[in-house]
């Protein structure tokens, strides 16, 4: 039990990092130190897909899932969990798809932390 219950908080980091790898970029018009986590975790996230790397969270996941009696699933956590929900069962990205997905998680974070520096630049009293 305590197992499945490790497994479920490692998926739940893992979705909350995922989220803020594609979402995170819009936290920086509120508060443009998040640049300093916000860049650094789209770049894991780009390397993790373009790469075709594991994250570590994945086997850790599976890890407590089989030690708590459960199967783990092979694949990574994008093909399980969220394109598994939107298709109704696991989806295989091909290579092509990741590198695509990996380029554009970087290119629009990149864009969004250029975006609101000019942003927090132009307010009044920023300098």
């Amino acid at each position: 039990m305590v197992y499945l219950l490790l497994a479920a908080i490692v998926m739940s980091a893992h979705f909350a990092l995922v989220l803020t790898v594609v979402l995170g970029g819009v936290l920086l018009f509120k508060w443009p130190r998040w640049s300093w986590v916000q860049m650094p975790l789209a770049a894991w996230g780009g390397f993790v897909l373009i790469s075709n790397t594991t994250c570590p969270l994945t086997p850790l996941e599976n890890w407590f899932r089989e030690l708590g009696g459960q199967h783990g699933y092979t694949g990574g956590f994008l093909e399980n969990y969220l394109l598994g929900w939107l298709s109704a069962g696991p989806l295989v990205l091909t290579r092509r798809a990741q590198i695509v997905m990996g380029l554009f998680v970087v290119a629009v974070n990149l864009a969004l932390c250029l975006w609101a520096a000019r942003h927090h630049a132009r307010r009044p009293g920023a300098g």
